[in-house]
């Protein structure tokens, strides 16, 4: 007997046949035999064998279940969409470097057209950062840093620093300083990058000053006749003289490029709190040592032709109130809103604000930052500058043309006001909605005495965590006591910021002022801590020096917040967050808890353009000497596509910093331009209407 293989229905088949007989795939046939044979029939019988185990594996593979798929979690979805948003951005980005010029038709560059137009470098230019925008680099640190020494642990590759080499403890360790000093902890040693480098760009691919930089090149500037001013943006301004002589290097630097450029003045462009920085240099370079730099009453009207202010924070601004107060503003209150877990959960374990609160209160910058001028600047409980607005910030109203483009656009401040149910702005911090819109006679009355830290220490056993903030000291009563449907305006809030943060606003204080003056002549305003406030410093005697308020306006801004107590009762938590759930009517100021009112999406109008429309506007107090003040406001546009990138008329706060407009009315300035050879004012808001309303003695 033998066995032969048929093909049967696609399956395997044992046969059994006569020794003299072979079995094939169409029929059978005789054959002799021989050991020949027999041997190939062994091999065949093998062949056949495991070809059939093989089969029976396969079909027992086969009725095996199936495994379950992978459940899929939250975590999966965001790496996905992180995934998906990053292969998009640098798709576009290779997309943008790669295709051809012609294809992407990009704007010329104003710096190109102006060279063409006869435009050639004349003064120095000297740019002065704002807050966060500068670099810091590692020059000594804790163990947990060892490798970065001069590597960036803030701007341009600090994403890449703290994803490869360094823990979040870490990291914002060495970005805190002193708790009582404000300046450097023991054993750490962190300093501002010098150089062009310092702020052009923040991190890769987001400009600040590199679009400037690069238009001022090509009408021939460069680093003899250019410079950026490097500093310690978390420092106090005094202490960054204190610590690393930055005003005194400012001071040479400038001297330097008079000099080796022909004797020709500076034109000095700084940008949002640095506009309050160089304010607090021009007193300090004049005032006699060791307090001041030495340079003598003629020392600005020797070496300075202008200051260009963009984004002005003049008058300080609301973000940093909720920044101290919750380390939050509208962007965090609406990520709050749309996924919770992600700063607040307690499986987590994240406590993302309270590690942000405990860094960010170590930096005196940001009480510099406070709003100035009390109620009579930004209102009372009833009463704002403002009171009227309407937040119609449509693309249609934004877009439209200006009748005028170098004159005040009176048809577009008619339409920002209205007389009904004006929004009270005065209250910068409201626990409620009721306690925002109320009258202020419907309201508890503000006694400063509940403002005690009598039990201060007694939730202190409760501590938990790695994030300590200064929350942790007060007692639930005094917590509960804060938000009692309360509002604050300028004149209680400093009461309640000294409250929820007494160790930085008691060291803070020490080097800043929000008041107003009475007398200006009076020996105590020589003292540093009033020289970055414009409501409590003189100008320097300089009547052919011109200053400039260089701002974008049609933007959604943060004026005042309505909070309520968190919903978190664990330990070593912030107990106060901005109330998202609030909204108001469809066209109201009134959105995610936040009011807004006109300005540049960080800096409203009023701190932006009240110092140049009123304060400073011919010879004044704060003026004696009459240097002309010009307003020069950019109305925002968002970009009309991809190829503009964040915009070539954007309004924003920082993107403004691209903003063609801007660019033009700065390079012809610092190529010899005055301020009425450029237009004089050019103004779309309502600041002179509200600098109208602002009772202050000039």
């Amino acid at each position: 007997m033998c066995y032969c293989a048929g093909l049967l229905a696609g399956s395997r088949k044992l046969c059994y046949v006569e020794p003299a007989v072979r079995c094939s795939s169409v029929g059978f046939e005789s054959f002799d035999q021989s050991p020949k044979i027999d041997q190939k029939l062994d091999k065949k019988e093998e062949n056949v064998i495991s070809a059939n185990n093989i089969a029976l594996e396969i079909n027992k593979k086969r009725k095996q279940p199936r495994r379950q798929p992978k459940e899929w979690r939250c975590l999966d979805s965001c790496c996905w969409i992180i995934g998906y948003l990053c292969t998009t951005w640098w798709l576009l980005l290779f997309l943008y470097h790669c295709l051809p010029i012609t294809l992407l038709q990009v704007p010329e560059l104003p710096g190109v057209r102006l060279k063409r137009e006869g435009l050639t470098a004349l003064h120095p230019v000297v740019l002065v950062p704002g807050i966060v925008t500068g670099g810091l680099e590692l020059w000594e640190g804790r163990p947990c840093a060892d490798g970065l020494f001069r590597k960036r642990l803030w701007g341009g590759s600090f994403t890449e620093i703290f994803k490869r080499y360094l823990k979040p403890l870490c990291w914002s360790e060495h970005l805190s300083l002193h708790n009582e000093t404000g300046l450097d902890p023991p054993g750490i040693r962190v300093r501002a990058v010098r150089g062009l480098v310092a702020a052009d760009y923040f991190a890769p691919g987001y400009f600040v000053w590199a679009v400037l930089i690069q238009n001022l090149a090509k009408i021939g500037y460069e680093g003899k006749n250019l410079h950026v001013v490097a500093y310690d943006w978390r420092l106090s301004f005094q202490n960054t003289e204190i610590r690393d002589h930055a005003l005194s290097r400012l001071k040479s630097k400038i001297e330097l490029m008079y000099i080796t450029n022909g004797y020709k003045k500076v034109v000095v462009v700084p940008h949002s709190m640095g506009v309050i920085y160089f304010l607090h240099f021009l007193k300090w370079v004049e005032t006699p040592p060791p307090m001041g730099g030495g340079g003598g009453p003629g020392w600005c009207a020797k070496h300075i032709k202008a200051i260009m202010n963009i984004g002005p924070a003049y008058l300080g601004v609301p973000k940093a109130v909720s920044s101290i107060f919750s380390a939050e503003g509208k962007d965090v209150a609406y990520i709050r809103a749309m996924a919770p877990g992600i700063l607040d959960s307690e499986i987590l374990g994240l406590q993302t604000l309270e590690h942000v609160m405990r860094v960010s209160r170590t930096w005196d910058s940001i009480v510099s930052l406070l709003p100035k001028g009390g109620e009579t600047i930004w209102g009372n409980m009833d009463r704002s500058p403002e009171g009227g607005h309407v937040c119609d910030f449509s693309k249609k109203r934004l877009s439209q043309p200006s009748p005028s483009d170098n004159n005040v656009n009176n048809s577009d401040v008619k339409r920002g006001f209205r007389v009904k149910d004006p929004v009270k702005y005065g209250r910068i911090i409201s626990f409620g909605k009721a306690a925002s819109v109320l009258h202020s006679s419907q309201l508890p009355t503000f006694d400063s005495k509940e403002f005690s830290r009598t039990n201060a220490l007694q939730n202190l056993k409760f501590s938990c965590g790695e994030a300590w903030t200064e929350y942790d000291e007060m007692s639930r009563e005094s917590i509960q006591k804060v938000a009692a449907n309360k509002a604050y305006t300028t004149r209680t809030l400093f009461d309640l910021l000294r409250f929820v943060a007494p160790k930085m606003m008691q060291r803070a204080e020490a080097h800043f002022s929000h008041g107003i003056a009475d007398n200006l002549d009076d020996p105590k305003y020589s003292h540093y801590k009033y020289w970055s406030n414009p409501l409590e410093m003189k100008l320097p005697d300089a009547p052919d020096m011109e200053i400039y308020c260089l701002y974008g306006v049609g933007i959604p801004t943060e004026r005042s917040y309505v909070y309520r107590l968190s919903p978190i009762s664990r330990c070593k938590s912030i107990p106060y967050q901005i109330d998202s759930s609030v909204h108001g009517e469809d066209d109201s100021c009134l959105k995610g808890g936040v009011y807004f009112a006109d300005g540049d999406d960080s800096v409203p109008v009023l701190s932006a353009g009240f110092m140049c429309a009123k304060g400073w506007r011919g010879r004044t107090r704060f003026n004696p000497s009459g240097i002309a003040t010009y307003i020069r406001e950019y109305r925002h546009k968002p970009p009309a596509s991809l190829l503009e990138g964040r915009g070539i008329e954007s309004g924003a706060h920082v993107d403004i910093m691209g903003n063609v407009a801007l660019i033009k009315d700065i390079l012809r300035i610092a190529a010899g331009a005055t301020g009425k050879e450029i237009g004089g004012d050019r103004i779309h808001s309502d600041i002179l209407r509200m600098s109208e309303r602002i009772n202050i003695l000039l």
